[in-house]
């Protein structure tokens, strides 16, 4: 071949073929990783994995695969194999021995597919046993790999596997988008550092304050602020921030973690919150501070890995985020599955992680049944890293010393420290009380509990499945304001619904505004109702949704009512029903709102759990030698039925798919479709499809594109009985 093509293209104006050579290629993406792996100090590792990770397309199968491929030569015959991943990992073996197979050899054998199980990666048929093409030159210099810097013990080093893993795919994908689509490349650039956005959000913070009215609660949320600014100076670490619901904890957090981050020499603030109703509420109020470049709001991705069609793979596999912002806010989910994943496009965003503050928002949601992995990914972050966590919620989970379950076998060792920000002298859930509890564990069903809110003018319903939000809200009258949310509605309508709901409490002409929601609504969205009614839950939901209880405590005291459906049916198995059993083992004489009755609630919890494992990731993953990276990713699912994604047609959405037809997946496309995207239940999914609702645009991108099909008020609509015990929010 009279050239070594690693990537090439056909310009569309005046059709000569523009190609990148192997050579260049390769020395780019050792660069790029080289730098990625420096934050870490291991800058040598992913220098070496740059440079041998594409040594197989040296070979004549694939220099002839890819002119063919392209169109470059579209009569040359390809031999059928011209796979080329697996020769770097076989010369990685040879210059250092078998001995750094996890942590080296994989990483460039599997960077095309994803980071291979132990025993694939061993056993007799692997690519690693094949032999090397003649035609590839083999005689590569051999680098010094340095020793990291850090202590690592069995539990973290899947996590430093899998970081350089991410090193080296981040700096692959770069690359490739910097010569095939310069315009995506060019989105991902010209970030602002934290220093330079400090400014931005003090004088943010300053016209608040100087608007703010001289209120008790406002007096509380600057004391709030104040100490996190005094703490922010402290060495990278775990701290809580524990305030209650309406004191401000969104705003004082973030400036707590650009302080922290600028002092500890930390690159970017990253805030993980459970539900995606948040995400955008809060994403909206950064970017209103930041600007719309410096802030990413990411919390779902088309899979490309799903993909057979090879161009297609590539092309949304370039199209996915690897983090390279200031400021990320995303998922519980997207972080955690993230930490856990073993493919190319998931994993990509991990070495941006590195030497970052993580804020975990409303912590108390995170899964019981997956605590002992969390934990440990935390504390190996925070370990090898450079990584600090900030934990904040009204209801603070107990994380530190030994968490026991049911018995000693179930029992794991937590964080050894946590720095609360909040004295405990300064009693917050005190100063800040705006509402009493009323609870009542007598069941009802649908129409009493409708009957009931009809008598408040002002009301908001919060419940805890699709199902029971869907229902009582056929029971309201349409009079006034009423409104539904769920999770069957795409995120900018949700968005959209809030904004509704906010501008109606604030406009005193509407008489009447009645809201059923899931429980999407519970959490960090800043509305403020005089009554609100909630589905028996754990106490950590419940005092959560009495945050959206006389907020602004204008009203005295207020009343969230606690009431049961099980006239309808029982609740949800799994954590819904696990923490509603906790609470009612709680004694009655408690204050609710304090932080003993919090913490005697997660005890009861624990004591109930059968495994902060359950998914026995531990078995996986906890070695040096065989680790098992798809199995685990496999298994590794906070929503077990994360359902099937489909866009659905609200607003533009069809525009936006057309235009991904007419011009394949971008960067910013996708990132602007995923604001019309619905996760169903199987089920559901196959009841539209029967009714021939559902087309596949491109391989694993489904569209429910008939606006029949898609209300106004309630969202997406199917024919198949709605699932409880997945999907809930």
């Amino acid at each position: 071949m009279e050239q070594l093509i690693s990537h090439l293209y056909q310009d569309k104006q005046d059709g000569h073929w523009v190609i990148q050579s192997n050579e260049e290629h390769t020395d780019n993406v050792a660069k790029l990783a080289s730098d990625f792996a420096d934050e870490f100090g291991m800058a040598p590792w992913g220098e070496v994995l740059g440079k041998l990770h594409d040594k197989g397309k040296e070979s004549n199968a694939f220099q002839k695969y890819i002119r063919k491929a392209s169109g470059y030569a579209p009569d040359i015959k390809v031999p059928e194999e011209h796979r080329h991943a697996y020769v770097g990992g076989v010369i990685a073996r040879r210059m250092y021995g078998k001995g750094i197979d996890n942590i080296f050899v994989n990483q460039i054998f599997s960077h095309h597919t994803g980071l291979h199980d132990s025993d694939e990666l061993y056993g007799e048929k692997s690519d690693l046993k094949k032999d090397i093409p003649v035609e590839i030159d083999t005689n590569v210099a051999v680098t010094e790999l340095n020793k990291p810097s850090f202590s690592f013990d069995k539990n973290d080093f899947h996590h430093l596997s899998r970081m350089l893993f991410s090193c080296l795919v981040d700096a692959d994908y770069l690359d490739t988008e910097a010569f095939m689509d310069k315009e995506s490349s060019d989105l991902r650039k010209n970030k602002a550092s934290l220093k330079h956005l400090l400014p931005l959000l003090e004088k943010y913070l300053m016209n608040l304050k100087t608007d703010a009215k001289d209120s008790e609660v406002n007096q509380i949320r600057d004391i709030v602020q104040r100490q996190c600014l005094k703490m922010s100076e402290e060495p990278v670490g775990f701290y809580s921030l524990t305030v209650p619901t309406g004191g401000g904890k969104t705003l004082s957090s973030l400036a707590w973690a650009i302080k922290h981050a600028i002092h500890n020499g930390q690159r970017r603030v990253i805030i993980a919150i459970p539900y995606t109703s948040i995400i955008m509420q809060t994403a909206s109020v950064l970017r209103g501070i930041f600007g719309n470049e410096n802030v990413l709001e990411h919390h779902s991705n088309v899979n490309s890995e799903i993909l057979r069609d090879e161009n297609l793979e590539e092309k949304m596999k370039l199209a996915s985020e690897n983090w390279d912002y200031p400021i990320i806010v995303t998922t519980n989910v997207r972080l955690f599955e993230s930490m856990f994943a073993n493919k190319p496009s998931a994993c990509r965003k991990l070495h941006n992680i590195v030497n970052s503050v993580i804020i975990l928002d409303e912590v108390q949601t995170l899964p019981t049944g997956f605590l002992q992995p969390i934990v440990d990914s935390l504390k190996a972050y925070n370990k090898l890293f450079n990584v600090s966590i900030l934990l904040t919620t009204a209801s603070q989970p107990v994380l530190s010393g030994m968490i026991e379950g049911c018995n000693p076998k179930v029992s794991f060792d937590g964080i050894e420290k946590i720095t609360e920000i909040i004295p405990e002298e300064y009693a917050l859930h005190d100063k800040l009380r705006r509402v009493k509890l009323e609870i009542d564990d007598e069941g009802k069903n649908y129409d009493e509990i409708a009957d009931m809110l009809k008598k408040h003018k002002r009301v908001i319903c919060i419940v805890n499945t699709r199902k029971d939000a869907k229902e009582l809200f056929k029971r309201l009258p349409k009079e006034g304001i009423t409104l539904h949310l769920s999770k069957m509605m795409c995120s900018a309508h949700i968005s959209e619904t809030i904004e509704k709901i906010k501008s109606a409490l604030n406009d005193e002409s509407n008489a009447i505004i009645r809201v059923v929601s899931t429980q999407l609504i519970e959490a960090g969205v800043d509305i403020d109702f005089p009554v609100v009614y909630r589905q028996e839950a754990g106490l950590d939901s419940i005092l959560q949704a009495a945050g959206r209880c006389n907020r602004e405590g204008r009203n005295g005291i207020c009343t969230t009512f606690v009431f049961s459906l099980s006239k309808e049916h029982k609740l949800p198995l799994g954590e819904i029903q696990a923490a509603n059993n906790a609470r009612k083992n709680l004694n009655k004489n408690l204050d609710w709102f304090s932080p003993e009755a919090m913490s005697e609630f997660f005890y009861q919890k624990y004591s109930q759990t059968h495994s902060f494992d359950v998914k026995k990731i531990k078995e996986y993953l906890y070695s040096i030698n065989d680790l098992y990276f798809a199995t685990a990713a496999e298994k590794f699912h906070l929503i077990e039925d994360a359902g099937q994604n489909v866009i659905v047609c609200w607003k533009n959405s069809m525009d936006l798919i057309q235009q991904l037809l007419d011009s394949g997946p971008s960067y910013n496309l996708m990132k602007t479709l995923s604001q019309y995207s619905v996760s169903i239940h199987k089920t559901d999914f196959e009841a539209l499809q029967k009714i021939g609702v559902v087309k596949e645009v491109l391989e694993g991108l489904f569209v429910v594109g008939y606006r029949e099909q898609y209300d106004e008020n309630i969202g997406l609509l199917t024919d198949s009985n709605w699932s409880d015990k997945s999907l809930i929010i």
